[in-house]
């Protein structure tokens, strides 16, 4: 039996897809509807990018790969894709964009490793693989190292249980790369600009520790051990129970945004938060 080259990202509740944008308008189609800079995105590079509503908050979160000047893939959950597809497709009008959805393999690799003629390109310190359907790639469907791995990089996913929930900078977007500032209008641009040029943004996306015995899923309230309300992003078990990206005040001590409120006394309690590999502005 072969040894797998990855992990089956395809597979499960959460599992990823993939989204075809073909055409000599695609990145300009994307640019105006997408948080990250799209137009200069070179041609074998990949960079996350957000789709919000007109409130700024996030409808989907969505991994950009540039295969050729006229042909970008995004890949984002499975469950996702009809909604992402439909609304985007309303934006068309006479663009020269065609919106397809490929039957690919996504497959999470070791950096540097052969991608076997699939298209490849960095997911955090890793890589993302996408094989045409047909391609037989040995791979194996534990996601569980995988997904402790986006934990532990700070990674969010958005799904259909936290669709519009949080805005743009609550997702660490900005500190990501998944956002430009100096690009010109998107859907949520006024909102998610208002907070980063005139406003402090109180509540970010932190890694918290779950050792109780209720299991946590995107969606779940949880609150931290000074009794702050948390929304949780994702999580992913680990031996001691699980680790939680959960989005919740994290100003200082005396400020009273971190206060417990009266629905902080519900969810599970959480210890932490944990550090990330970056940095959240002070």
């Amino acid at each position: 039996m072969s040894k797998p080259l990855g992990v089956d990202l395809g597979g499960g509740s959460d599992g990823l897809g993939v989204l075809a944008f073909r055409g000599p308008d695609a990145a300009r189609f994307l640019q105006g509807q997408l948080s990250a800079e799209v137009e200069n995105l070179p041609s074998g590079a990949s960079r996350f990018a957000g789709l919000h509503n007109p409130q700024g908050r996030a409808v989907a979160l969505l991994m950009l790969a540039r295969t050729s000047p006229e042909d970008i893939f995004a890949v984002l959950p499975l469950e996702l894709i009809p909604d992402v597809s439909a609304r985007l497709q309303k934006f068309v009008f006479r663009a020269k964009v065609r919106i397809e959805h490929p039957p690919f393999h996504v497959i999470g690799a070791p950096a540097g490793a052969d991608p076997h003629g699939s298209y490849a390109f960095a997911w955090g310190d890793r890589q993302l693989l996408l094989a045409p359907a047909g391609r037989d790639l040995p791979r194996s469907a534990d996601t569980a190292a995988w997904n402790l791995a986006d934990v532990r990089q700070g990674l969010p996913q958005v799904y259909a249980a936290t669709r519009e929930q949080f805005v743009a900078q609550m997702l660490n977007l900005d500190l990501l790369g998944a956002v430009s500032f100096e690009k010109g209008c998107y859907t949520g641009q006024e909102v998610i600009a208002r907070a980063h040029y005139r406003g402090r943004v109180k509540r970010r996306l932190q890694r918290w520790l779950n050792t109780g015995g209720s299991v946590l899923k995107p969606g779940d309230s949880a609150r931290g051990p000074d009794g702050r309300a948390l929304s949780v992003v994702r999580a992913a078990p680990t031996d001691a129970g699980q680790e939680v990206l959960a989005v919740g005040a994290f100003a200082s001590a005396g400020d009273t945004e971190t206060a417990p409120a009266a629905d902080a006394l519900q969810g599970s309690v959480v210890s932490g938060p944990l550090p990330l590999p970056y940095a959240l502005p002070e």
